[in-house]
């Protein structure tokens, strides 16, 4: 197995710069994601690595061998992409197969590095099958399982489950992250959903216009954003952002919207001391905000005023859609809520999760 390193990794194509001084050392036996919304580079990034795309400036390592100028076949890697690119004459045997045959593998080799492949993904069944006989999920199974014959020390994975329903893009997440932990190699997977990043990765990276914002477990991610970018791409429904300022009062600090004013909490108050009377953005995220009813114990509370634009039944909550003068919002609150669409409504802040940024540059968080 292997570990992964981009060392100052930049590629431009023309006048756009795709990937942007990209610095990530991934460790051997990690499952690293790569996420971020569509023409942000994560893509380019894991093709870098693959060797399908020619490095502008920097290097990439794997384990300590530097492979800038390996040709993909010799880098001892496999990669799976969105559309499975299976041979439609071949059996699912001879897909998997197909890679070891140009290698010269010994066909005993093959064929039991193939049916242990089978056997992992559960598709013993389907090896006489053409790909036209096969489902979307059991097509991704195969082209998962041409990978894992070839044992490489490092696989790669773009967006594998955008062509799949949204119940067997759940189940195959669950199958990708058990496969990695069987296998015990290094996965880097690129996607655009951060519901698979978070629930798939040991590590994500998060990329904007080919830079590198954040790179940190899921955990951290969700709660210690650095900038307005990473806190409203990481979390489901997005966090919400209010314009604000800070202003001093009683001995502490109140953030004045325009709309609604909030009392900071006292254990953040000496981090915030510097951008006294400064424009800030408040941000709070969905699961934080609460019907006054079904409060949680042992929170910092904040009532604000809304107006009810849309409420959205999700059986184990209600998402409510907010306005508050020109701010719209969303909530994530208990089912029983008696919030109606139109309806004017209070609901509660919890301040121990709020959020600040700075108003200029990259938006950083202030900590």
């Amino acid at each position: 197995m292997a570990s992964v390193t981009y060392e100052k990794v930049t590629k431009r194509f023309g006048d756009v710069t795709a990937v942007n001084n990209l610095d990530i050392e991934i460790e051997d036996k990690e499952f690293l994601v790569l996420v971020g919304p569509s023409g942000c580079g994560k893509t380019t990034a894991l093709r870098l690595l693959a060797g399908l795309e020619e490095i502008t400036e920097g290097q990439i390592l794997i384990g300590d061998r530097v492979v800038n100028d390996v040709p993909p076949k010799d880098r001892d890697i496999a990669m799976v992409f969105q559309s499975y690119a299976l041979y439609p004459h071949m059996t699912v045997y001879d897909n998997m197969a197909f890679g070891l045959k140009l290698r010269k593998t010994p066909k005993d080799e093959i064929k039991k590095r193939v049916q242990e492949a089978a056997e992992i993904l559960g598709i013993e069944q389907l090896l006489d099958r053409k790909p036209r006989q096969l489902s979307g999920g059991q097509r991704q199974r195969v082209a998962v399982g041409r990978a894992i014959v070839r044992e490489p020390k490092v696989f790669l994975f773009d967006e594998p489950l955008s062509n799949l329903d949204a119940k067997l893009r759940v189940q195959t997440r669950a199958e990708i992250t058990k496969l990695h932990a069987n296998l015990a190699t290094t996965f880097i997977y690129v996607t655009h959903d951060q519901v698979e990043a978070m629930t798939m990765a040991t590590r994500i990276a998060v990329i904007k216009d080919g830079i590198l914002q954040q790179l940190d477990t899921p955990q951290n991610l969700y709660d210690y954003p650095s900038n307005v970018f990473v806190g409203g791409f990481i979390g489901s429904p997005s966090m919400n952002f209010f314009n604000a300022k800070l202003v001093r009062s009683n001995g502490g600090f109140t953030i004045e919207t325009g709309e609604f004013n909030l009392t900071v909490p006292q254990d953040k108050i000496s981090t915030y001391q510097e951008y006294e009377g400064k424009n800030v953005i408040l941000g709070i995220r969905p699961e934080d905000i609460h019907d006054p009813l079904f409060t949680p114990p042992n929170i910092t509370p904040a009532e604000v005023e809304t107006k009810i634009e849309v409420t959205e039944l999700m059986g184990n909550e209600i998402y409510l859609h907010m306005l508050s003068g020109q701010d719209l919002f969303v909530g994530r609150v208990d089912p029983r809520t008696s919030a109606k669409m139109g309806e004017h409504f209070k609901v509660v802040f919890n301040m121990e999760n709020m959020h600040l940024f700075e108003v200029e540059g990259l938006q950083e968080a202030i900590r």
